[in-house]
């Protein structure tokens, strides 16, 4: 876009923008003396500050705001240090007189701690058996570490996913992942990480940040957009009318009834980005990469070009076997531009002097 909106300007410098096209890529394996894997399969090491689990469940419960009568489901994993964030969040939703089902890992299995409960029975442990049960799901919360592993055929969460495609239900996808660096590895979630997250949870102006999200939105759908950046990136597309997901922290029952696809559904915390997957055949132009690791080798200068909305071109200064053996392996959506995202909230802006995202 030629000229940022007035509402927005003052925020451009701290934006982490990402332009993406669906490539599979595995994230490295975490290692370290003493470290957990509590945050959605990404360590946990050092001794990070106590967090507010009180606080922070109680903004968990404003931003998804039940109404009574909805029902509620948390979804977790046992063991690790959000267990004390279950019981917390289960009164609030007493409170709030909406039903608390029940908290369940991803395989089905009712919580330590956490009273059976017939929605619980009803659920079960066999996938088979949890179509009907999720159906009646209004809210779920996702918490951190309820990740499957991957030799799972299925699990709960990915389920209700298949409900939320289905147009119902809504849920609290809640993030508390380690950074990733700048050549794109996961870095183990610490004390910094944890006061970086829980700031952008707790301090968030989530009024504000909704009208900068939506202002953006209708830069977006003003017409051609262009989006450049020092290091070489020059590309241009097309929105018309597709989805533009606003990851602004509003996961009412109020915001999921305009929901228009999956991810409008799935409601991201800590909040801030923008999200859309621009029309194909509109996209032109290159996006230059950092250095990173693509399929076992060190890429370094490289450059894709879009025609089409799909890779024409593919130049590095080195690794650019790995890159092609990476995409390929994805097969055609590992050529296909998939979606332009755009972070708007300055509580997660990059930390001074660091290099992390």
């Amino acid at each position: 876009m030629s000229e940022p909106l007035p509402s927005t300007a003052p925020l451009l410098a701290a934006l982490a923008i990402g332009l993406s096209f669906a490539l599979a890529a595995c994230a490295p394996e975490m290692e370290g003396s003493g470290a957990d894997s509590d945050e959605e399969g990404v360590a946990v090491t050092g001794a990070a500050p106590t967090l507010d689990f009180e606080a922070i469940s109680a903004m968990l419960i404003a931003r998804m705001d039940p109404q009574p009568g909805e029902r509620v489901l948390l979804v977790g994993q046992p063991g690790g240090r959000w267990d004390a964030s279950i019981p917390v969040l289960r009164v609030g939703v007493a409170a709030a007189g909406a039903v608390d089902l029940v908290a369940v890992d991803v395989s089905g299995l009712v919580l330590p701690g956490t009273d059976p409960a017939e929605f619980a029975a009803a659920l079960g442990t066999a996938p088979e058996g949890w179509p009907g049960p999720l159906a009646t799901v209004d809210v779920a919360v996702k918490l951190p570490g309820a990740v499957p592993s991957p030799e799972l055929p299925a699990d709960v969460y990915r389920a209700l996913q298949d409900v939320l495609r289905g147009g119902s239900g809504r849920t609290v996808h809640f993030h508390w992942a380690g950074a990733t660096s700048f050549g794109m590895e996961e870095l183990p979630v610490d004390g910094r990480v944890d006061a970086l997250y829980q700031a952008a949870v707790l301090d968030t102006d989530y009024e504000a940040l909704g009208e900068m999200l939506a202002a953006f939105e209708a830069a977006l759908r003003s017409g051609p957009v262009r989006v450049t950046t020092p290091a070489g990136t020059d590309i241009s597309f097309e929105v018309g009318d597709r989805p533009v997901t606003r990851q602004d922290g509003d996961a009412s029952a109020a915001r999921a009834a305009l929901a228009r696809n999956l991810i409008d559904r799935e409601v991201e915390l800590p909040a801030g980005a923008v999200r859309v997957s621009p029309l194909l055949e509109t996209v032109e132009g290159r996006i230059a990469f950092p250095p990173a690791e693509w399929g076992g080798e060190r890429a370094e200068g490289l450059v894709l070009r879009f025609e089409g909305g799909r890779v024409g071109e593919v130049v590095a200064d080195a690794g650019r076997g790995g890159v092609m053996g990476e995409m390929e392996a994805a097969g055609e959506a590992g050529r296909t531009f998939r979606e332009l995202a755009v972070g708007f909230n300055p509580l997660l802006a990059i930390p001074e002097g660091e290099e992390w995202i």
